[in-house]
């Protein structure tokens, strides 16, 4: 009732304003002459508002009646937000036998974006996560400022501050669409767990249509891990657009696109390297992505490595279907991690998708028969995007 009360009280006072704004306007019919005035043989054509008085009367009352104010040092803000919510099952087949059963909200992003040009803004994001004790706490997820550096270098952008890291982002825009149930490879606990996606740092990102890359220096630990030290990570991407995507967005259920990447990190805060290769083959009806990693220890001076492949198949529009397997080696004695998804989406709406799916996990530890996990989740999962 309140919002229609508002609505017509808007419209009234619309009305009186543009009612004092009018001018009544005459035609001479067989000249087509246009006056302001009434005269002889003319005809009244009625009452008039400019263009330019109509725009103006009318920020002016709607910003009068709904009380809407506004102020920001740039011309655009740019608000989004993205939440994972879910349930999940899980049948804990180890010694302890220990089920468990709860809802999760997986992740909460408030983003702003700060334009002063069509090109350049200042980037914000905050994330919610759970600690210890089971207290919600608010986290800086990134924090950057971004410019267009096609007039120094064609066709690149920096990030610098709290950025993005070279691979994960990418591969979630192209080859694995599922975060709100499992991070990429590279970053899972139970698959190869070597980074993040966010880190204290500059980032360089290039666009061309048969080649994109991003190459930055980072702190390395992460962006929710303590910096000690005076080394530094250099990362990179590298990769080849076969089709020609390389400046676009891709939208997987409209874009046909084949990408094959070099990826890694010589990440002297953690002591370790590592490098991928990954390629992808997209169409509207199906995907199928895989990849290979390399990691090495400094202080062991040993190699392992893993291997992922993921497919999604889209029936519908609305549906579609989904599996991925990670298997990742710390050496043949020592550590295999082991993990299986499968699983169905449907697509609600633009902003809404709901996905069921359930997520193995099978870590075998050879000296150690304590450490192994047999664990079997059921998750169902609501993403929101705005």
């Amino acid at each position: 009732m309140k919002k229609a009360l508002l609505s017509l009280a808007a419209v009234a006072a619309l009305a009186t304003s543009l009612a004092a704004a009018s001018i009544t306007l005459y035609q001479d019919p067989e000249t087509g002459a246009i006056y302001t005035k009434p005269g002889e043989g003319r005809i009244k054509l009625g009452e008039f508002v400019s263009k330019d008085e109509l725009t103006k009367t009318v920020k002016k009352d709607v910003k009068k009646e709904l009380g809407v104010k506004v102020k920001s040092g740039v011309p655009t803000l740019k608000f989004s937000g993205t939440h994972y919510l879910g349930y999940v099952y899980t049948d804990d087949r180890n010694a302890t036998d220990r089920d468990s059963s709860k809802f999760e909200t997986r992740r909460n992003y408030f983003q702003v974006k700060a334009y002063w040009n069509d090109t350049d803004y200042m980037r914000t994001t905050l994330d919610t996560f759970q600690d210890v004790d089971g207290s919600w706490l608010v986290r800086l997820k990134y924090a950057y400022i971004y410019l267009n550096l096609d007039d120094y270098i064609p066709f690149t952008g920096v990030e610098f501050g709290q950025v993005h890291r070279p691979w994960i982002d990418w591969e979630e825009h192209h080859g694995w669409f599922y975060r709100s149930i499992a991070k990429t490879f590279i970053e899972e606990g139970e698959g190869a767990h070597l980074t993040d996606s966010a880190d204290l740092g500059i980032n360089f990102k290039t666009k061309m249509d048969y080649f994109s890359s991003e190459i930055g220096v980072f702190n390395g630990a992460g962006y929710h891990h303590a910096h000690t030290s005076t080394d530094m990570s250099y990362e990179w991407r590298l990769t080849a657009n076969i089709l020609g995507t390389g400046k676009k967005h891709v939208h997987p259920t409209e874009d046909e696109y084949f990408d094959v990447s070099f990826t890694g990190q010589i990440n002297n805060q953690k002591r370790y390297n590592w490098y991928g290769l990954h390629a992808v083959y997209n169409q509207p009806m199906f995907l199928i992505a895989g990849m290979y990693v390399n990691y090495e220890n400094y202080d062991d001076d040993k190699s392992h490595n893993g291997w992922t492949l993921n497919g999604e198949f889209r029936p519908t529009d609305k549906w579609a279907l989904f599996a991925r397997y990670d298997n990742f080696e710390y050496n043949t004695n020592e550590l295999t991690r082991n993990e299986t998804i499968a699983g169905a989406a449907y697509t609600y709406n633009k902003n809404v998708k709901f996905i069921g799916n359930v997520f193995y996990i099978d870590d075998q530890n050879a000296d150690d028969g304590g450490n192994d996990v047999d664990t079997m989740k059921y998750m169902f999962t609501t993403e929101v995007h705005w």
